[in-house]
């Protein structure tokens, strides 16, 4: 496997996230709320996820195990639309507590979660990072 655009869209828009979620959730939290950079951040954040799940439908491994190229991995696509999904209808309802759970949710499950099964050695990323770094030892 090698860099193709997909994976480059993909990976930048996932560290752009993986940076992005903190911010915008950190930004309603304490008793000094800035809902405007809430808003503006979580906008943000929600376009990166947005653009990251559909890029990785465009990501194949004919190498691991999977169905036509998608692997277990490619299962938190739809959890990530369903999870923004959910977000915003809560939102639209009016439920807060319920929109700051499931955006919780989703940032944990779709950037740690699946940052982390993307640093595996046996992935493309894993093999880069970490050969890189053992290639220095």
């Amino acid at each position: 496997m090698s860099l193709t655009p997909a994976i480059t869209i993909h990976l930048s828009a996932a560290l752009a996230a993986l940076v992005t979620g903190p911010v915008a959730l950190w930004a309603r939290r304490g008793r000094t709320q800035r809902p405007k950079l809430h808003r503006a951040f979580g906008y943000a954040w929600v376009t990166l996820m947005i653009v990251a799940a559909t890029s990785a439908l465009f990501i194949h491994d004919p190498v691991l195990p999977g169905i036509a190229g998608f692997g277990p991995i490619h299962l938190l696509v739809p959890v990530t639309f369903g999870g923004l999904f959910t977000a915003f209808r809560s939102l639209a309802r009016g439920d807060i507590a319920g929109h700051r759970k499931t955006m919780q949710r989703t940032y944990v499950s779709a950037c740690l979660v699946a940052g982390a099964f993307t640093l595996l050695p046996s992935r493309y990323l894993g093999q880069l990072v970490w050969g890189q770094w053992l290639g220095l030892l």
